[in-house]
């Protein structure tokens, strides 16, 4: 678990405020759930043999025996809240929601035991068009963050809960033949999830899969509708994807669309952004029968690629765009108010003032990188007056109006 310091938080806010405005471009609403659930949540929502609730949840009894966990992942834990305040029966709804989520897992660059997730979730609409919307709405901040060209879109259906049973029946009595090839993770998982077994990074594996059963040769009728009709909407709006046979997700409640946002960028494949269908959810935690589809990205992975391809505005390192301070000692009480003057004229001008001592204030000021500079003294007529630098060229000897004609000229531009 880490620490995010002050010189990596505006890159933080920088991604969740744009996170922020496209979703609230497209009508979804924040919810904000509890970072601690009753262990039962996710044995029962994402598998109890699967590697989070076998390996990587951090739970533990509280002071009455009961279990409780960190939350692993943001899905389970949002249908539980709406199903719990009656938000979903009969309604349609979008959430989002963002903050830790905790695995314990080998660290690795990008991806730690405390980690960040910004998630999706829909309710009560079944048709394909909602699957499209949510993959539009990940595409636009994409190419707000300047990202598109840089991820790739990968698709696949899993079909209803009855097909994906059926092939895995099949994948299976097809590995169980050739068991002495396996390696032993997957193995492990030919008894507990199979179909993780096609998500294996062994090459060995992968060239045992070449020849294994496919699971689009399994879709019942209506899975392969439903992802024909989301192909074709995708078509429709001009997004690039792939269609990927072998993309399951390792959660157990996924049905048929699911879909990842992967780069390249960052060594070995990674993905940014995954999700999909999960309409037996609910149900098999107690609500009425109502299909969802979702997805979440990691933050930390986020903003790795975001530095890696030197996307981020240089405004956005900088954490003010006013550096003040005074020249000599005797006015500290002017300059004060002078800020908050100039905070109140400039809507989202950051002005910062120097505090401590004044011996080569102009040299320090203009080490501090801020885009202007405002050294201020007293003049011979009591009134403040003072040197502005913006861009290393300074205007001197400017009156205090002449200060707020030439900083909002500055702002302006």
């Amino acid at each position: 678990m880490n620490d995010i310091l002050p010189e990596q938080t505006p890159v933080w806010q920088y991604l969740e405020s744009a996170v922020k405005e496209v979703l609230d471009a497209y009508g979804y609403s924040e919810i904000r759930m509890p970072i601690v659930e009753q262990t039962g949540l996710f044995k029962r929502s994402i598998g109890e043999v699967t590697d989070i609730v076998e390996k990587e949840m951090y739970t533990f009894d509280d002071r009455n025996g009961e279990s409780l966990t960190l939350r692993p992942e943001g899905t389970a834990s949002c249908v539980r809240a709406a199903e719990e305040h009656g938000l979903l029966f009969n309604q349609m709804q979008r959430f989002w929601y963002q903050g830790p989520m905790f695995r314990y897992e080998r660290p690795q660059k990008g991806r730690y035991r405390q980690f960040h997730q910004i998630g999706v979730e829909t309710f009560g609409m079944g048709g394909s068009d909602i699957d499209a919307e949510i993959i539009l709405l990940s595409a636009r901040l994409w190419k707000k963050l300047g990202l598109l060209d840089s991820v790739t879109l990968q698709l696949n259906s899993l079909g209803s809960n009855e097909a994906r049973e059926n092939y895995k029946s099949a994948l299976v009595d097809y590995l169980e033949q050739r068991k002495e090839s396996l390696d032993e993770d997957s193995v492990r998982r030919l008894d507990t999830n199979p179909l993780r077994i096609l998500d294996s990074k062994n090459p060995e594996v992968q060239a045992l899969l070449s020849d294994a059963p496919v699971l689009s040769d399994y879709l019942d009728d209506e899975s392969k509708q439903h992802f024909s009709e989301l192909t074709v909407m995708l078509d429709t709006a001009g997004i690039a994807y792939e269609i990927n046979p072998r993309l399951v997700r390792g959660l157990d409640y996924y049905c048929k669309t699911v879909f990842e946002w992967v780069t390249d960028q960052l060594g070995a494949q990674g993905t940014v952004c995954a999700g999909g269908r999960y309409d037996g959810l609910v149900k098999q935690l107690g609500g009425r029968p109502t299909p969802a589809v979702g997805f979440a990205m990691g933050v930390e992975r986020l903003i790795l690629l975001l530095e890696t391809l030197d996307l981020i505005p240089d405004e956005v390192k900088q954490p003010f765009d006013l550096y003040l301070a005074a020249e000599h000692k005797g006015i500290q009480s002017d300059v004060v108010a002078l800020a908050d003057q100039l905070r109140d004229q400039f809507k989202d001008l950051r002005v910062r003032i120097h505090c401590g001592g004044l011996k080569n204030i102009s040299q320090k000021a203009q080490q501090t990188g801020a885009p202007i500079v405002l050294i201020v003294k007293q003049a011979d007529n009591q009134q403040l007056c003072g040197t502005i630098w913006h861009q290393n060229e300074p205007a001197f000897g400017l009156s205090e109006v002449q200060i707020k004609d030439k900083i909002s000229e500055i702002w302006q531009s």
